[in-house]
């Protein structure tokens, strides 16, 4: 594919993605907590601080992997660099592998690190990258993590897209021998079950970010850039956040589980934290925020964000991230019905 190709796909990705609406009806709905009339904390006592093995986040809201490979999305990645330092909370780029076959792509990215040099930020590449390119997208950006993407069902749909992938994980597991950061396995959209969980726990991957089905819609995306547009059947494949967090429960004192697609609401991501997931990350919120509204307007909206996520967590007596995964949540049968017929165990 020619590099001008490349850019109008980064592109196009972009413009799809604006348009979609999140889900409806969504599992985050098939939740409920138990209210108690009574709180025993001040909003002033809880503290959103999220420790991961290796860093820690000050808040547990990251902007998620979305862009970068073209002039637009370099604009795109400059001004949600800047709400990402102004407000202290991590940031992942999208796929560098535009930059790593294009130098001149690589300011796309790297005005990331220009625009924020003290924030925490995630480089990005696919499973299939060569390890050394691995090794220098965390040079490009002077990531403290790498996430690698798998999105087997987005590249089946792709008109362009990869057929091969009986050798991602032998290289998912080169590159965390590799890559002197910790690796991030990221799901774009459609889920994880608990069997990819503990098959990438058994080759040292110490990070999943579940991203589930709800958000950003890649089949959908892709569906749009065929020519018949014949493959929308597949728009419900995957895994939902909620299901995805679900799975990995027996594996969360061992790897730390990120949580995103879908998230509409504090409530959703103090739902997220409540099943286990150490942070939560929201693509298309700041990417329309911030196209739509610019950077002042996106700066306000995450600051009330998690402003409200301490005022629920209020209400639920949890001081921190940690109480929260002691409350007392009621599942609907739709929930209900996953965790039986997956044989769960979710104590």
């Amino acid at each position: 594919m020619s590099d001008i190709k490349r850019e109008q796909r980064k592109n196009e990705h972009v413009e799809i993605a604006m348009a979609q609406k999140d889900a409806t009806i969504s599992d985050f709905d098939e939740i409920r907590f138990v209210h108690h009339s009574i709180p025993n904390i001040d909003v002033d006592d809880v503290d959103l601080t999220s420790n991961l093995t290796d860093f820690t986040l000050n808040q547990p809201l990251y902007i998620n992997a979305m862009t970068g490979g073209s002039e637009w999305t370099k604009q795109i990645n400059e001004k949600l660099a800047v709400i990402a330092r102004e407000t202290g909370i991590a940031m992942a780029v999208g796929s560098t592998h535009a930059a790593l076959r294009n130098s001149k792509m690589a300011s796309s990215f790297s005005v990331v690190r220009e625009t924020n040099p003290e924030g925490i930020i995630f480089s990005n590449v696919g499973a299939d990258v060569p390890v050394d390119k691995a090794v220098e997208s965390v040079k490009l950006l002077d990531a403290q993590a790498l996430q690698v993407h798998v999105n087997a069902p987005q590249e089946l749909v792709m008109p362009e897209g990869n057929r091969t992938f009986s050798t991602w994980m032998e290289n998912l597991a080169q590159i965390v021998a590799r890559v002197d950061v910790p690796v991030i396995v990221k799901e774009v959209g459609f889920g994880m079950s608990k069997e990819t969980i503990k098959s990438l726990n058994e080759i040292g991957i110490k990070y999943v970010d579940v991203s589930g089905r709800g958000g950003t819609n890649f089949v959908d995306i892709e569906n749009e850039r065929r020519t018949y547009k014949d493959m929308d059947y597949l728009g419900l494949w995957g895994q939902t956040t909620v299901e995805s967090l679900l799975e990995s429960t027996a594996y969360q004192q061992d790897m730390d589980i990120l949580a995103s697609g879908g998230v509409r609401t504090p409530l959703d991501a103090v739902k997220c934290l409540a099943l286990g997931a150490s942070a939560v990350g929201m693509s298309r919120p700041f990417l329309n925020h911030v196209e739509n509204y610019g950077i002042t307007e996106t700066l306000n909206y995450t600051e009330q964000f998690t402003e409200h996520m301490k005022k629920i967590m209020t209400m639920l007596d949890a001081k921190s991230i940690k109480d929260l995964q002691h409350a007392q949540m009621i599942f609907g049968p739709k929930l209900q019905s996953w965790i039986e017929q997956r044989g769960l165990d979710i104590k």
